[in-house]
């Protein structure tokens, strides 16, 4: 304590040395106020406004990530929301088919060309949905296999091994490398 005491006179003398030489005419000085600087109180506000700076780095920081992730949220839902775009305009052109088909058909009575037409334009369809990646599954004359077709009956049948597909209901279909619909087939026993 005694050398803060000391500081402080000492400071106060050479505030009076100072204002004497400023304003020798004066009579009276009076007194003021130093303010000595304590290094613990410097070094506290010196950490305050280091902590103040990276509060506020890291509220500027979450609001950055807050908004990645708002943005990368709409980015995915967007994605999904329009994913089917090129599938769809790959299939408009067989849709348009179709509906100049059944137009046809009220007008002309030539079933074969109808039929023709038909076929042409269910052939556009399949190249563009193997052109997606989409494959039937093959089955008839097949071994059983549970990962790729759905057993819905069984028949006896002297032609076939035990476990072999004799028939096709439904058509399974595969997306390049996933079931998307097992084949759904009679197996004989």
């Amino acid at each position: 304590m005694e050398a803060k005491d000391q500081q402080q006179a000492a400071a106060a003398e050479a505030v009076e040395a100072n204002v004497e030489a400023i304003n020798p005419d004066q009579e009276e000085v009076t007194e003021v106020e130093v303010e000595v600087v304590d290094p613990q109180a410097a070094a506290l506000e010196a950490a305050r406004k280091l902590a103040n700076d990276n509060h506020e780095r890291y509220m500027r920081v979450q609001a950055d990530y807050d908004n990645f992730r708002r943005r990368s949220r709409q980015e995915k839902e967007d994605f999904a929301k329009y994913a089917s775009v090129k599938l769809i305009e790959q299939l408009l052109p067989i849709v348009d088919n179709f509906e100049r088909a059944l137009v046809a058909s009220k007008s002309v009575k030539d079933f074969e060309v109808l039929i023709k037409g038909i076929e042409m334009t269910a052939k556009q369809l399949d190249q563009v949905l193997e052109s997606e990646g989409l494959k039937a599954i093959e089955s008839v004359n097949q071994p059983f296999n549970p990962d790729f077709h759905q057993a819905i009956m069984q028949v006896d049948s002297e032609d076939h091994e035990e476990g072999t597909i004799v028939e096709e209901i439904q058509k399974g279909y595969m997306l390049k490398d996933k079931v998307i619909r097992p084949a759904m087939v009679k197996v004989s026993t």
